[in-house]
Order: structure tokens, then C-alpha cells, then sequence
């Protein structure tokens, strides 16, 4: 199983227990080779010592290489997805800050309308109260035009009374002349 199979079973282990897995595996794929005796003596023994730690060198520097290219993949995704997971927030934040403003910008509307309302109210009971008048005004000036008519018909019947009365003091005053002429004659 390699290291690239072992993450796919895996459900979502945590960096140390990744790392420690892929050590494990590491550890049991290379074991150190056991140095070779030979009859040549100390250099050839201490030859043989050197290499193996070279090797052992080699291996811990391949491994920890390979641990870190592994742990620096998922860390790379890791990275990736916090951006993405803080690009989310930030789309969030301004969808929120968004929605706030039309929140706003609805209220304003509400209270501009209600008091749009209000004074149109207003001026429909200013409208009122002047058709109100009108018509009172109507009413009055139709009593006025009665009163009129009737005053200029007391007016005309007594022009006509006193027309009457002047012919009446006219013919009496005729008469008086008259008499006194025919008096003095």
C-alpha cells in the first residue's frame, strides 16, 4: 500500500497521525542493510561502517523529504481551503452587509411612503375641508340670492306702493289746485 493509497482509506486523520502513519510505513519498507564482515580488516570494517551510515544518512533524509513533500501537499491543500473557506466569509460578509443595506434602504422607503401617506392624507382632508366649504359657501350664497330676490321684490312692491301713493298725492294735489282755482275764479 503506498502513501498516496493509505490517504485515499483514510477518512480525514489529522497531520501527526498522517506523518506518523507515513512514517511507519517508511520504517518497515526500508530496513538499514547489516554490514558486511570480511577478513580484510579494520579499513574494510570501517568502510563498511561508514557506508551504512551514509546509507541510514541517505534513508532518514529520503524519508523525512518524502514525509515532508506528503505533509507539505496536505498542508498546501490546507492552506488552499482556508483561503477558500475566508473567501466563503468574505462572500458571506458582504452578502450580509448587502442584505443590511436593503434592509436600510426598505426602511427609509417605509418611512418616506408612511410620511408620503401622512401628507397625503393631509392634503386629502385639506381637500375635503374645502369642498366642505364650497359648499357651504354655495349654500350661503344660494340664501343670499334668495334674500336678494326677495328684497328686490319687497323693493319692486314697494316702488309700486309708493308709485301709487305719488299718483294719489299727485291727483289730490290737482284737485286742491284745481279747486283753489276755481275758488279764486
Amino acid at each position: 500500500m503506498g502513501f498516496g493509497d493509505w490517504l485515499k482509506d483514510k477518512d480525514e486523520p489529522s497531520g501527526g497521525e498522517i506523518e506518523r502513519e507515513f512514517q511507519k510505513e517508511v520504517n518497515s519498507g526500508f530496513t538499514e542493510p547489516e554490514p558486511e564482515h570480511s577478513a580484510e580488516g579494520s579499513e574494510t570494517s570501517s568502510e563498511s561502517t561508514e557506508e551504512p551510515v551514509s546509507y541510514s544518512q541517505e534513508t532518514e533524509e529520503s524519508s523525512s523529504t518524502s514525509s515532508q513533500l506528503g505533509i507539505q501537499e496536505l498542508m498546501n491543500k490546507r492552506a488552499k481551503l482556508e483561503e477558500a473557506i475566508d473567501y466563503v466569509g468574505l462572500m458571506i460578509k458582504n452578502l450580509k452587509d448587502n442584505r443590511t443595506k436593503l434592509v436600510k434602504n426598505i426602511e427609509d422607503e417605509l418611512v418616506d411612503i408612511s410620511n408620503l401617506k401622512e401628507k397625503l392624507a393631509k392634503i386629502n382632508q385639506f381637500i375635503n375641508e374645502e369642498n366642505q366649504g364650497l359648499q357651504d359657501l354655495a349654500a350661503k350664497r344660494s340664501q343670499v340670492e334668495k334674500d336678494v330676490d326677495e328684497v328686490g321684490s319687497i323693493v319692486f312692491n314697494m316702488r309700486d306702493k309708493i308709485s301709487e301713493i305719488g299718483k294719489i298725492i299727485d291727483d289730490e294735489a290737482n284737485r286742491i289746485k284745481s279747486f283753489k282755482e276755481s275758488s279764486s275764479s
